[in-house]
Formats: structure tokens, sequence, C-alpha cells
């Protein structure tokens, strides 16, 4: 509850953050987010009424973040439409030893659980960690298996990355092929999705490296691809593949996407990767550490939209593109929302400056009050960001501050930490200092 009002807030001031665009177009759009984010790639495909349009570069290569679990809701699909499996299959049966708990008691899992996000597993790294980088998906899940779960399955929605690499898991055993074989051969292939991989793409040449905030500038970053977290989020693809991609679930010309589609029935409804929003719009987001993107569509309206861009800016990357799809569709989108990560980036930067003021004004004063209050309230602040932070986020402090964080996070967090210990040192040597003076 206390991570649910923390967040709630967070994006209540982040709304605020940033003016509308008002009659900008999309180019302008798309420059208004460069300079907002300082992302320095972003592509853009637009699909209307047959027509596909690529503003950016169309060929380079991102990762997809967790736009990859409909591709891998597409392949499970797939299966149940071959009758090879059901949605009413137990995930126990399907994956031999994997045990799931609620209440103290062993509960079954199904396909559709997993496919619908109410398995009872959430999105906490520290509940369910990810695979690290030599597990196996099998490896990975036995790790989980017999967790306990945060809701009874079939009751609650809580959006997770676990369902959809169970799911990956579940192809690799129905299907006695690894995952990615399976998702070339049947998914990628048949689309004539040339450019889209499982994983990192083979040739390096066209793909865009990832950036991470800091010191509200953007820095490469590059972070290595765990195989056992591919199917809920580390595909790359490009906007010329995501427009043939587009194109293939508005014209509807797969059985499993219809399949899919009618599935979603109402708003909020999740089935196979996919959302369904107001309006019918239909629709997912990605981002990984270094990576953001989103697509939303309309079969109704014929119009969707895709994001791709180098940069872990979700919320931003998230209101370019429906700001994106309300212009073609008629409508007056909203300013961009500024990211949590861009709200970070701008405290810590000004923590770090801050920080090192005081660290300079604590070694040239010898007033002990301002030592102490100094030093205690940065002790404080720093106590309070090395709990709450991982209370927040849902993952441990050092993923946090190494991984997704911007550098300023961390450079700050080490300034505060550096001044409440050369701060407690001051004061010792001002006391020590007067001690001597008495005795003198």
């Amino acid at each position: 509850m206390f991570r649910k009002i923390v967040l709630s807030f967070i994006t209540a001031v982040l709304v605020l953050s940033y003016p509308v665009m008002a009659d900008s177009g999309i180019e302008g759009q798309v420059d208004e987010f460069r300079s907002q984010t300082k992302c320095g790639n972003v592509s853009v495909v637009i699909y209307d009424h047959g027509e596909i349009t690529y503003y950016g570069d169309s060929e380079g290569l991102y990762q997809i973040g967790s736009m990859t679990k409909s591709f891998t809701g597409l392949g499970v699909q797939k299966l149940i439409g071959k009758g090879e499996i059901k949605p009413d299959d137990k995930v126990s049966d399907l994956i031999p030893g994997f045990t799931s708990y609620y209440d103290n008691k062993e509960v079954d899992l199904t396909v559709e659980n997993l496919l619908t996000q109410k398995s009872g597993y959430t999105n906490s790294e520290t509940d369910y960690p990810s695979a690290t980088e030599s597990m196996t998906l099998t490896e990975w899940a036995m790790s989980i298996s017999g967790k306990e779960l945060k809701s009874m399955p079939g009751t609650e929605y809580a959006y997770s990355n676990v369902n959809y690499n169970l799911l990956g898991l579940i192809i690799e055993n129905t299907t006695g092929m690894s995952y990615r074989e399976y998702m070339e051969s049947e998914v990628l292939v048949p689309l004539n999705l040339d450019a889209t991989s499982v994983g990192t793409p083979e040739d390096t040449d066209h793909i865009i490296t990832g950036s991470r905030l800091g010191f509200r500038n953007t820095f490469e970053y590059e972070v290595p691809v765990r195989e056992a977290s591919i199917p809920a989020g580390y595909f790359y693809s490009n906007t010329d593949d995501i427009g043939t991609w587009m194109t293939a679930w508005i014209e509807g010309t797969d059985t499993s996407m219809d399949d899919i589609i009618s599935g979603l029935k109402t708003e909020g409804d999740y089935y196979a990767g996919w959302e369904r929003f107001a309006d019918g719009t239909i629709g997912h987001s990605g981002g990984t550490p270094n990576y953001s993107s989103r697509i939303v569509f309309s079969r109704e309206q014929q119009i969707g939209v895709c994001v791709l861009t180098n940069l872990n800016v979700a919320s931003t990357t998230d209101s370019l593109c429906n700001n994106i799809f309300a212009e073609l569709t008629g409508k007056t989108g909203g300013g961009l929302i500024c990211d949590v990560w861009t709200v970070f980036d701008i405290i810590f930067t000004s923590v770090s400056v801050l920080g090192i003021a005081l660290f300079i004004a604590s070694m040239v004063t010898k007033k002990k009050g301002f030592l102490i209050g100094t030093g205690s309230a940065l002790l404080l602040l720093s106590v309070l960001i090395f709990i709450l932070f991982p209370v927040i986020f849902g993952a441990g402090f050092k993923e946090i501050a190494f991984v997704w964080a911007p550098w300023s996070f961390i450079t700050g967090f080490i300034i505060l930490v550096t001044d409440v210990v050369c701060t407690a040192i001051k004061l010792i040597v001002v006391k020590a200092d007067e001690g001597r003076t008495k005795t003198g």
C-alpha cells in the first residue's frame, strides 16, 4: 500500500511537469521529446488506413522491452489453436516439478492465468528474482518454484514478467524446440519479420546502443541480455518490422491474432501480451534499463503508432505515442509526461551539487552545531533513501542504483554518505581541538 501511495504521488507530480504541445505536428512532438528527455535516438512508425509512415531511422534496432510479450503471447496462442495446449492446462503439468503456493497451500496455476497476468506473481524482484546471466529457462523456473503467491490464481490482476518467462518455458517443453527456434520458425518467419530477433541479433551493425540518464545528459549504456528473461522483454526490432507487425494485427491476417483480440473484451483486459484501453484501443509498453517503447493500435479506426527509443524514459515514451495516436484520430493530446527517472535525475543532480557544497562548508567550519545538524540530516536522508527505494521499486538497492536509476542517483548517494563520514570526522577533530585548548 505504501509503495502504491508513493508511486501515485510521483505520477501526479510528473503529469504536471511538461507543458502541452499545441499543434506541433508529429515531427514537432518528436523534437520536443528529444529536447525534454535528452534521448539521442527516436524512431516512429505510423499505420494510417493502410499507409505506413516512418520518422527517424527505420532500420535501427532497439530492444523493445515488454512489447516482446505480445510475440510470446502469439506463440502460445498458436499452440492453443493447434490443440497442443489448452488455456486451462496446469503449469505444473507443463513444467515438471514446478509448484506454487498461496496461503501456505499448494495451488494450481493455469496457462490462462499466465496469459492474463492473474497468476498471483508480481513484478517484485525481491520476491521473484529474475534469472542470472548463466541460467536457462528451466533453471530459473526451478529457482522460483514453491514461492508464495501474492493472490489466489485467477482472482487479481498483477503485471509480472514471471508469467511470460514461464510461458517461454512452456513453449520449449511443449514443442521440444528452444524458445528461440520456435519463435523464429512459427512467428517471425511467417510474418516476414526479418530484422526482429529473439534476444541480441547476430549482426550487431544496426543496433542502436542503449543509453542512461545522468546529470541532465545521456551516456551510452549496455546491459547483457539474459537468455531466461527474453520471453518477457528482450526482443530487438526496428520500425520497419514493427510496421509489418502492426499491419498484421490491424488488418487481421492471422486467426491466432483474431483469437487474441477477441479475448480483449473490455477496457483494462489483458491477454497474450496486449492490453485493451479506452475506445477499443489495444497496446503495450516496454522498458529496459536502456530502452523504452510503446505500441497502440485500433482495428476500428485503422490507426496504429509505435515509438522506439534508446533511453529508459517509459512514461514520456508512452505519452509521445499516445499523443501521436490522438492527433491521428482527431483528438487533442496532452503534454509529455515526465518519467520518474528524469525526476530523480534532476533531484540527484541537485543533491550531488548540494552535497559537494556541504562537504566544502563542513571542512572549513569549526561550528559544532552546524556539523551536528548537517551530519544528522544527511545521515537521516541517506538511511531513508537506502531503505525506502527498495520498498518503492520492489528491487534491491544495488539493482536500482547500478542498473536502473540515472548515474546521478548513485553519485549523489555516495556524496551524501561521504559527507556524513567526513562531517563526523571533522566533528571529532573540532572536539579534540577544543579539549586541547582547555587543557592547555
